[in-house]
């Protein structure tokens, strides 16, 4: 439990699944580090969404692309800080043009850490991470 009185007490998880631009990584991961999600897992996937297909020109010969390179990233966290990720991803991956992403979020019955056996809230806390932030605030 990292020494936090009550961080295992969450009983809601939810499952932020985000689809973003590549070039976005490195500022949605700064900018979730900085409100102290810690945990996440990154896939390189390949995708489109309402676009569709692309035509680009190369060399005066147009190139039809119908499966786009992006990233998919996956937080799983709980209830009460689903919000703040989801602000943290929109303002870091936000370009203002097509193509930005998409945001899914699941609810998640469980979480169990393999190497320890723990479940729920305690098998989600990390040091430093937002829970334990906004514990320290409080204090």
């Amino acid at each position: 439990m990292h020494g936090l009185a009550g961080k295992g007490d969450f009983k809601v998880f939810r499952k932020i699944e985000a689809i973003i631009r590549e070039e976005a990584l490195d500022k949605v991961r700064d900018a979730l580090a900085d409100i102290g999600i810690v945990g996440m897992n990154v896939f390189e996937i390949r995708g489109h969404g309402r676009l569709g297909s692309q035509e680009h020109s190369w060399r005066y010969t147009y190139l039809h692309k119908d499966m786009l390179p992006k990233i998919q990233l996956n937080v799983i966290l709980s209830e009460r800080n689903v919000e703040a990720t989801v602000q943290a991803i929109m303002n870091a991956a936000r370009t203002g043009q097509e193509g930005d992403g998409i945001i899914f979020i699941y609810p998640v019955e469980d979480v169990v850490r393999v190497r320890t056996g723990e479940r729920g809230g305690e098998a989600l806390s990390y040091p430093d991470d937002i829970d334990q932030r906004r514990h320290q605030q409080k204090s």
